[in-house]
């Protein structure tokens, strides 16, 4: 541990009858400090729970004989919205978007969750196509919509351009800018 150096130096007396006090000097063995360093970082490697990797679920379509047929979905379990400008939101049931009503954030709420009660939950999918005028913003609330209406399947791809010019005609028709 720590020791005590009691050697004289040898050294000698200046005048008659002077002691020379002997000089002591300390010396400490880190050895100890080391082994307590080292059985600490062992007991808190052990003792620390290791972190999770964290990984998003993903749905994956299930197996079918015809490639064709794998993203195939029943056309009555189909919603399509369509983001458009001015916060306007135009949708349609099935897959014939002539059929395509309007309404605001406020009125979709009601309407994907009409369509959920009336729909099998296993085939329910709801497409959303934002136009290249509606703004991220928009984006994003629709997909905060789908998540606060428990919504397990949706995706977001492009809209189609004959769907775009019926948008278009509408908003011209309805006066919105």
């Amino acid at each position: 541990m720590a020791e005590m150096d009691t050697s004289s130096g040898g050294g000698h007396k200046k005048g008659p009858g002077v002691k020379k006090s002997k000089k002591l000097s300390t010396r400490v063995d880190l050895t100890p400090m080391v082994d307590l360093g080292f059985l600490l970082i062992t007991f808190f490697i052990f003792t620390t729970t290791m972190s999770q990797p964290t990984a998003m679920p993903l749905n994956l379509p299930k197996d079918v004989d015809k490639p064709e047929e794998q993203n195939k979905v029943k056309e009555s379990a189909v919603l399509t919205i369509m983001l458009g400008k001015n916060d306007q939101i135009y949708y349609y049931e099935g897959l014939d978007p002539t059929k395509m009503q309007s309404t605001t954030f406020k009125g979709i709420r009601d309407i994907v969750i009409d369509k959920k009660r009336r729909t099998d939950p296993a085939d329910f999918v709801v497409i959303l196509k934002p136009t290249q005028d509606a703004t991220y913003g928009n984006v994003v609330n629709i997909v905060d919509e789908m998540k606060i209406d428990d919504v397990k399947r949706f995706a977001q791809v492009d809209i189609a351009p004959a769907e775009y010019a019926l948008i278009q005609k509408t908003e011209q028709a309805n006066g919105i800018k």
